[in-house]
């Protein structure tokens, strides 16, 4: 069948289910602003009789002008009470006339614990439909994507219920355990080597084993190297660096490593896996050899890009990425949160730096608040500045809101984006950060608030020394795999002559150990069941450092009035200096404690 290429402004589809795909695009962003008005309108009117709309009094209003006149903007803790009684099991028409079909877990945090996000059985579908427009995109930018087959590093995690009896887990997880990934249909643009068996196994260590050994077995089927997070495909990377031996010796007499035994995978293993020697010399020459440059495009020669995000906080690993790739571009395809999904990019092959992503006016109904980090407005006051999604300006930052068809009514994600065009009406964003991170490895996110609270509590161990904590700073330090938060500690010893160098250690081991037992759930569910971040350090610096460090700043223009010690530092000058003063190191000698999260 000819495919009509006029379709698409973006560019030739690559067949006529792509035609499909990108004609939606262009017609969806060039009427944006009417999608807009019809998306509210649906979510007003389908929830009209919910409590919380009726509480604001709109009467069945569904025009933007009501909307925006009588409902107020909220955050998570605004919207808790309701979801604590949809967690606990009241049925009623709350936030959504739609019954609330689980809650997704935010990796953003409140009073220590992940955020409940609720949503409705249709969302999936809006889910799927934007995962089906991103390999049209993609066959744009990259031709022949057909002929090979996809290593996506893919996981569940773990999942509860809460006292009412809905479930409670991340957002990939409820897609990956949905029907509409588990029985998808074939698309040779989109197959992956590893099998829905690895993919689901609950067991970290299984599932990986299994995704990278059917990697390997498929090595030259590979066109594309690929995580949810760039700190997950590193993870990968460093499992492969650990386990190399042993997948070798799978591979060469075709029998498989007795530590799989999950009855599924297990089987479905079993099926796949036969013994070939000439590939088992090949992995262990390429693994065995002391150096891991290019080993991606060594060991998988026919890899186009890798697509991973490396925006934001993932932004830390793209060197560790490039070095391990040899310079493979890096793909980011999407933009996305447990409470919505937003929308795409329409250029992925970009550099990293220049990724933008264009909101599809369909998702859900968008609002955005000029951000201003010097700003003090908080409340009510708010309202009236609001700019809807067509009228943002180029060059401003801004804080998204959204308003959902799962309930969710001018909700501050806390998301910053910087507007850099539009395509069509529908504007396209850089993300900047998340608002108030200041540290992050993987789906982590630690605020200013939560570390002060850990180095409080951690300082306590050092009154039986006579000594505290005079200024702290900190950093992510991805150039070890996992990576792991660094606290730089100045202390004040007030009798240095009783200290024994090992009860020294002892005690600011256990320290580092304080700290992360008063990081929040998700910190401890990425050390203790994710691996996906390694123990806390706390290193210890001269005294006067930190004096040291204004003087460094003030140098550099800043006002010595308005001087405050950053609570979070990645500036190469200032992490050398810190470094040059360090006079010892100290690591969180054991896990934290984390168990499932229990939903009172």
């Amino acid at each position: 069948m000819a495919v009509d290429s006029s379709l698409s402004p973006l560019g030739p589809p690559a067949c006529e289910k792509d035609a499909k795909a990108l004609k939606f695009i262009e017609e969806t962003t060039r009427n944006a602003d009417p999608v807009q008005e019809r998306v509210l309108a649906e979510i007003l009117a389908r929830n009209a009789e919910t409590e919380y709309l009726k509480r604001y009094k709109l009467g069945g209003a569904t025009d933007r002008e009501t909307f925006k006149s009588k409902l107020p903007i909220i955050s998570y803790e605004d919207l808790q009470p309701e979801i604590q009684r949809i967690a606990n099991g009241d049925r009623s028409p709350i936030l959504s006339a739609h019954p609330i079909s689980e809650f997704l877990t935010s990796s953003g945090t409140s009073a220590g614990e992940r955020k409940l996000m609720p949503t409705i059985q249709e969302e999936l579908d809006r889910r799927q439909l934007l995962y089906s427009l991103l390999m049209p995109v993609m066959n744009l930018c990259v031709p022949g994507l057909d002929k090979g087959k996809g290593l996506y590093f893919l996981f569940v995690k773990s999942e509860t219920k809460t006292p009412g009896g809905l479930l409670a887990r991340p957002v990939l997880t409820s897609y990956y355990k949905s029907e509409h990934f588990k029985t998808r249909p074939y698309d040779p643009y989109n197959v992956y080597t590893s099998p829905n068996e690895a993919i689901l196994c609950p067991d970290s260590f299984q599932s990986m084993y299994a995704q990278m050994l059917c990697g390997l077995l498929e090595r030259n089927q590979v066109l594309r190297l690929g995580a949810v997070f760039a700190s997950g495909l590193l993870r990968a990377i460093r499992f492969l660096q650990l386990n190399w031996q042993q997948l070798v010796n799978d591979i060469r007499t075709g029998t498989l490593n007795p530590k799989i035994t999950e009855p599924n995978l297990k089987s479905c293993m079993d099926g796949i896996l036969k013994p070939d020697p000439e590939l088992a010399d090949f992995v262990s020459k390429q693994c065995g050899d002391e150096n891991w440059d290019g080993i991606l495009t060594r060991i998988w020669p026919n890899t186009k890009y890798l697509d991973v995000i490396v925006t934001g906080a993932m932004a830390q690993y793209i060197p560790t990425l490039e070095y391990y790739s040899g310079g493979l571009p890096m793909a980011c395809t999407m933009y996305a949160s447990s409470e919505c999904y937003f929308g795409l990019n329409l250029n992925p092959m970009c550099k990293p730096s220049e990724v933008s992503y264009t909101i599809m006016p369909n998702m859900a109904y968008f609002e955005f608040l000029p951000y201003d980090p010097n700003s003090a407005s908080r409340g009510d006051s708010m309202t009236t500045r609001l700019v809807d999604l067509v009228n943002v300006e180029v060059g401003r930052e801004y804080e998204l809101v959204i308003t959902t068809y799962a309930g969710l009514y001018r909700y501050r994600v806390g998301d910053i984006l910087r507007v850099t065009g539009f395509h069509n009406s529908a504007p396209q964003f850089h993300f900047v950060r998340r608002k108030n991170v200041l540290l992050s490895i993987d789906s982590d996110k630690t605020d200013e608030a939560e570390l002060q609270l850990a180095v409080e509590n951690a300082s306590k161990l050092l009154r039986s020394f006579n000594a505290s904590v005079v200024e702290y700073t900190s950093y992510a330090d991805t150039t070890t795999i996992p990576g792991h938060y660094v606290i730089y500690w100045e202390l004040l010893v007030k009798d240095s002559a009783n200290l024994e160098t090992e009860s020294v250690d002892s005690v600011m081991s256990q320290c580092c150990l304080a700290m992360e037992e008063s990081l929040n759930s998700v910190y401890r569910q990425g050390r203790v069941a994710d691996n996906s971040i390694g123990p806390l350090e706390i290193r210890v610096v001269k005294s006067g450092t930190f004096e040291e460090l204004m003087d460094y700043a003030i140098s550099r223009g800043a006002s010595i009035n308005q001087y405050k010690v950053p609570r979070c530092v990645n500036f190469t000058p200032i992490m050398e200096l810190l470094d040059s003063r360090v006079v010892s190191k100290h690591f969180s000698p054991s896990l934290p404690h984390w168990t499932p999260e229990r939903r009172r």
